[in-house]
């Protein structure tokens, strides 16, 4: 393997790790700089404030698919606080490398967590 493309695996390693702490955790301002800037939404602590992620769980590891382009399939269990309804969602993540910036960008935008 060149060592150009070992660094890029190296670097999305450390892109879904990072996102996948961010998210777990509740730091959702960390998480979202993760996000491609054109998927981020205008108001993310609205979109989240009833959301606690209560697992996560990497069903199939990160995959370079094409040069600047990688998939991970990701479960994720959460609670919607306000009723303390538990809800998983099967999130397929696109990423995205960025060659000008030497970063991978979560270019599937933020999970789809269901509020209702």
């Amino acid at each position: 393997m060149q060592v150009k493309e070992e660094r890029k695996h190296r670097l999305l390693e450390s892109a879904t790790s990072g996102y996948r702490q961010a998210i777990r955790w509740g730091y959702h301002d960390a998480a979202l700089q993760f996000i491609a800037p054109e998927k981020r939404p205008e108001e993310p602590s609205k979109l989240l404030e009833n959301i606690r992620v209560t697992g996560y769980e990497v069903v199939r590891a990160p995959v370079i698919l094409e040069d600047n382009k990688a998939e991970q399939l990701v479960r994720i269990e959460y609670v919607l606080t306000d009723r303390q309804q538990l809800k998983t969602l099967a999130d397929r993540q696109h990423w995205r490398y960025d060659e000008d910036t030497s970063n991978w960008w979560l270019a599937s935008g933020m999970p789809a967590f269901q509020t209702q």
